[in-house]
């Protein structure tokens, strides 16, 4: 099978869009695989939904996915739409990262200018809270090192932990997908 068409592809991103949107009202998975599942006969509005779950079953007349499937399809969708997300959010602030080191950068220059050309105490200032900025920006600052401590500065005790134990802590919170 090629790759899908423009169509097929805004579909399926509509699909995923839906699960994402789907999860975030705290529906369950289960309810998400049936509402955005292809078969009428599973799906929770009894309508076909387009490119859903099992389509290509659908379309060839066999059966719907199984529950366990519609489960990891949406889980699957879910994953795959919030790492796209992810990936633009990255791209975004890259993009702004860059658009504010140019803003900085024409603020440092005559900053600069001034500071060397006239020794001007302020514009000095200025400029070094500049290079300060651009340096926070990049991530070129060196990360302040902290230390926690208990009671009376003592250190802090850590105590390692099975994993029946940390199943116990973790347990209340649910298992992700």
């Amino acid at each position: 099978m090629g790759r899908p068409n423009r169509a097929v592809r805004a579909a399926i991103t509509q699909r995923r869009t839906d699960a994402v949107d789907l999860r975030i009202a705290g529906v369950d998975w289960l309810t998400v695989g049936r509402k955005l599942a292809a078969d009428p006969s599973i799906n929770s509005d009894g309508l076909a939904y387009p490119q859903g779950y099992g389509s290509e079953r659908y379309k060839q007349g066999l059966e719907p996915p199984s529950d366990r499937r519609l489960i990891e399809l949406a889980c699957k969708d879910v994953s795959k739409a919030l790492t796209e997300r992810a990936a633009a959010l990255d791209q975004s602030a890259d993009e702004l990262r860059r658009l504010m080191m140019e803003r900085l950068e024409r603020l440092f220059v005559p900053m600069f200018q001034l500071a060397i050309g006239s020794g001007d105490c302020q514009a000095t200032d200025r400029a070094v809270r500049i290079i300060e900025r651009e340096c926070r920006l990049l991530g070129l600052d060196q990360p302040a090192r902290t230390e926690l401590s208990g009671p009376a500065d003592s250190p802090v005790r850590v105590d390692p932990a099975s994993l029946a134990e940390l199943e116990r802590l973790i347990g209340p919170a649910g298992r992700p997908c």
